[in-house]
């Protein structure tokens, strides 16, 4: 039992440092059309791949702790609340629809709603910060973007997830 237990902890444990360097790294490639708030999300590749595999308090606790390492290594207090609502609010979502909901959802699936779900949650604290409901307007852009990421990071998820199985590090 102990043995099985701290193989999981160590688990997600490189599910933070994953997905931690996954963010940093993206932090550094510039967006090609730069949009305020809009990124490519390659980091909720582990996120996805940790909500397959373990249960909601396991694969929240691996993005609450990457957002807070983030902000710990940037410095961006700011991008800190947006990250951890964000984070709450997709990996609540895709947890939901992938393990409550009918098994009817692909992880492509999965993952554009939790890009839906993330890119309203930062709406939603931008709408507070900046105290203007206008900020609203710019969802739909973000959304329009969260789309194409959210695609590919599901298919990448997908992929993973496949590897895995292949490897015989995911039982079904």
């Amino acid at each position: 039992m102990k043995n099985k237990t701290l193989k999981i902890y160590v688990n997600l444990s490189l599910f933070v440092a994953l997905s931690l360097a996954i963010s940093l790294i993206e932090s550094m490639v510039p967006m090609p059309v730069p949009i305020p708030g809009a990124r490519l999300g390659f980091s909720n590749i582990i996120i996805l791949v940790a909500i397959y595999i373990y249960d909601y308090k396991k694969a929240l606790a691996v993005s609450i702790l990457k957002s807070f390492l983030l902000v710990l290594i940037t410095g961006s207090v700011m991008s800190f609340f947006y990250s951890f609502v964000g984070a709450i609010f997709s990996t609540t979502a895709m947890y939901f629809s992938l393990k409550k909901v009918d098994d009817d959802f692909s992880l492509i699936g999965v993952s554009e709603i939790g890009a839906f779900f993330h890119n309203l949650g930062q709406i939603i604290v931008a709408i507070f910060f900046m105290q203007n409901i206008k900020m609203f307007y710019y969802f739909p852009v973000l959304v329009f973007i969260g789309i194409f990421t959210g695609f590919f990071v599901g298919l990448s998820s997908n992929f993973i997830i496949e590897h895995l199985k292949k490897l015989g590090v995911i039982n079904e």
